[in-house]
């Protein structure tokens, strides 16, 4: 019986378990006299729940991240806001002359907590998230609401970087526009 330190967690103990029972069930399908279908359908869905499983578990933490940092935004938090981010995030908008304007991140947290609780809303839709090892990038179409009412649209482009096991917003890049909204 294999024994697993006390600080792996649940997932990485699950993942092993997985990989340590994977040549006993090879083993037993490769050694059956006549390959059945029933067989081939069982060995494919096996590993593809192995494959999709760690693969699930970091699109997760990614886009609790993201909405960590949204509800932070919503509860007019700064805390919230600063420890989502990297140490040296990124802010740049794409205006509507099509000119990249870099924004100050300390002055974006700063307005947030200032802000009443409840007046700031960006709601997102998670589109395409790719994740290479500590890299994840994100693509949020969202609406923006100020004080219950609709201002504005648009896209997020987020960059996360995975620190000490945490997804950290690195860089965020936004286009805002109040036409082709679907409200």
């Amino acid at each position: 019986m294999v024994k697993f330190n006390r600080w792996v967690p649940n997932a990485q103990t699950e993942i092993r378990t997985k990989i340590e029972m994977m040549p006993d069930v090879l083993h037993k399908l490769l050694h059956q006299k006549y390959w059945n279908m029933k067989s081939i359908i069982v060995l494919v869905l096996f590993l593809i729940s192995f494959t999709s499983f760690s693969q699930s578990s970091d699109e997760n933490q990614v886009k609790s991240s993201i909405n960590t940092f949204f509800d932070g935004m919503r509860n007019a938090d700064s805390l919230v806001i600063k420890n989502s981010f990297a140490k040296n995030v990124i802010f740049q908008t794409i205006t509507a002359n099509n000119e990249v304007k870099s924004q100050n991140p300390s002055g974006f947290v700063s307005s947030v907590g200032k802000a009443t609780k409840g007046s700031l809303d960006e709601r997102i839709t998670f589109g395409n998230i790719n994740i290479d090892g500590n890299l994840a990038a994100v693509w949020t179409p969202y609406e923006f609401y100020l004080n219950g009412k609709f201002s504005h649209c648009g896209v997020n482009s987020f960059q996360l970087h995975k620190e000490n096991g945490q997804w950290k917003i690195q860089y965020i890049i936004d286009t805002r526009r109040k036409e082709g909204c679907v409200k």
